[in-house]
């Protein structure tokens, strides 16, 4: 381990071998960090949190504050990040809250730019990236390899699903489906992801079938349940139509609409 003798960590905490903790950085208790990941100057790491495997910390960074919640009376609740995740500066992760699981949860490879910050009891996958100052409300949970633009915000309780593309300073106030493109001041939908499908290896089978989908449910039909019906009729199942329809069927706060 490499720890600068400006940084503050306390006995308590387990650090693997291969950690750097840079100037002036503070590392609390509870803290377990994986091997070879690598903390910059001025990073706080507090709470209950486990940090997994060659993670990259940029300077300001905080991860396991407590969560930004009147109802929060100091329990232990918890941060779990998974490996090779990016954090550049003053991204933020809050610990979760007594309300879902007491955890906030971040995958791996993922990529949380400059000012952005994830609320309480997030549950955030894999490949994710957050662009500048993007802001998840709590509860919130994005899928797989989903993209949110700079200055884009995100409602408690949202779900934002795999493969979705959301536009820069777009205020997300529904649920957003997988494989699709959401921009405006108010989330719309766009139709589906194409160019991001096509680079990560979607077949051009797979994206016309959810252009179909898309314009059977949001362009055709005027009720959900009645697009969905039109779906099941008219064409043949295939594994990511069926997830697009899971996540229609069971959202809690509405899908957003089409433009």
């Amino acid at each position: 381990m490499e720890i600068h003798p400006s940084a503050i960590v306390s006995p308590h905490a387990e650090l693997s071998p291969g950690v750097k903790v840079g100037p002036y950085s503070i590392i609390g208790d509870h803290v377990r960090i994986g091997r070879d990941t690598d903390i910059g100057p001025h990073v706080v790491i507090e709470g209950h949190t486990v940090i997994g495997e060659r993670n990259r910390l940029y300077p300001f960074v905080s991860i396991g504050s407590p969560p930004q919640d009147i109802g929060y009376r100091g329990e232990d609740t918890r941060v779990q990040i998974g490996d090779d995740n990016i954090f550049r500066e003053y991204s933020t992760i809050n610990s979760g809250t007594t309300k879902q699981d007491w955890i906030t949860i971040v995958g791996s490879n993922n990529y949380l730019m400059i000012s952005s910050h994830v609320g309480h009891d997030c549950v955030i996958g894999n490949h994710v990236i957050l662009a500048n100052s993007v802001a998840l409300g709590g509860h919130v949970a994005v899928g797989d390899h989903a993209t949110l633009g700079g200055l884009s915000a995100a409602h408690q309780f949202v779900r934002i699903g795999a493969y979705a593309f959301i536009g820069g300073l777009v205020g997300i106030a529904q649920d957003i489906p997988p494989y699709m493109i959401a921009a405006g001041e108010r989330a719309k939908l766009y139709g589906p992801n194409q160019i991001g499908l096509r680079r990560n290896g979607f077949s051009s089978e797979v994206i016309q079938g959810l252009r179909k989908a898309y314009r059977i449910i949001w362009r055709e039909t005027p009720i959900f349940r009645d697009g969905i019906a039109r779906v099941r009729e008219e064409m043949e199942s295939f594994p990511e139509l069926e997830i697009l329809l899971d996540f229609i069927t069971s959202s809690k706060r509405g899908i957003a609409r089409s433009e």
